[in-house]
């Protein structure tokens, strides 16, 4: 006996399949439920205290903005927490690049235990570490007694803010980065190097096209972190105005003045800067997706 036909007839009579018809199920189960408590709790911990902050500076005209930001200690902090994070992500860019690779390309002892302390600025907290930098470079430190002999001074100085910016972001740098080199196979290198390319065309046209956005994204990354730190940065800074002071806390001064206006025109500036970095962060990510899955 012949099985049954499972095409059935279109009102005009063009045979449909069964299976056509029938929706097929979603990989997530209640994805209706799971995806409006993640829209709620989105809102309720991000969106909220932004539409805040965008609800106080609408109270600001500005030209009230625009002075404030430009007044001498305002534009100051903006200006050390913004240019020391950027010379803090070249320096993570270059050696965090060499450490990733080292982590990479070589066998040693102890490589596990280097690999491990790299992530020591995720978990330790950020005060933690604040006050051990402090300690280390103080006048009185290990490190900081010795600089200071030769006229070196990084406690409380933008010098010691640079330090706990790199601190905090060569993570970034050398866990966006390892990956990358992981998948780039050694045998690749080899075989330009087989062709008569020189060391300098393997990096050249080999490695430097492959790990190029990853070592864009990673320095974009030590950058954002750095430009919002706090814990660990404020006991090394010394937090002197017009010297060591940076935005972060300058907008926790300012609360405590009650000054609400100029902390408020602060945050906007930095919350602007956040979403512009998020820009070119998110292409970044998506370039260097996009390139893997061509390789």
């Amino acid at each position: 006996m012949a099985a049954p036909s499972t095409r059935s007839t279109s009102p005009k009579g063009t045979p449909v399949q069964h299976s056509l018809l029938r929706r097929r199920p979603s990989v997530i189960p209640g994805f209706g439920v799971t995806l409006g408590l993640t829209l709620f709790w989105l809102a309720l911990i991000v969106l909220v205290p932004l539409a805040g902050l965008a609800i106080k500076s609408a109270e600001l005209t500005p030209t009230q903005i625009y002075n404030i930001l430009t007044s001498r200690r305002v534009a100051h902090a903006l200006g050390l927490s913004f240019g020391l994070s950027a010379l803090a992500a070249v320096i993570n860019l270059i050696f965090g690049t060499i450490l990733a690779w080292v982590l990479v390309r070589y066998r040693f002892w102890g490589r596990g235990i280097a690999d491990a302390l790299v992530d020591i600025p995720f978990a330790l907290p950020t005060a933690v570490a604040g006050i051990a930098l402090t300690d280390l470079y103080g006048p009185n430190g290990l490190l900081g007694s010795a600089l200071g002999q030769i006229g070196i001074k990084v406690a409380f100085t933008p010098l010691g803010i640079l330090i706990a910016l790199i601190f905090i972001g060569l993570p970034f740098v050398v866990r966006t980065v390892q990956p990358v080199l992981m998948e780039l196979s050694a045998e690749v290198e080899e075989a330009a190097a087989t062709l008569g390319a020189s060391r300098w065309q393997v990096i050249r046209r080999v490695i430097a096209p492959t790990i190029i956005p990853a070592l864009l994204t990673g320095a974009a990354l030590s950058f954002a972190r750095g430009v919002g730190e706090y814990g660990s940065v404020i006991f090394i800074a010394g937090n002197l105005p017009n010297v060591s002071e940076i935005a972060p806390l300058l907008i926790v001064i300012k609360l405590e003045e009650f000054k609400y206006a100029d902390a408020t025109a602060i945050a906007l500036a930095m919350l602007i800067a956040a979403f512009l970095l998020l820009l070119p962060i998110n292409w970044l990510q998506r370039w260097s997706d996009r390139r893997t899955r061509r390789a």
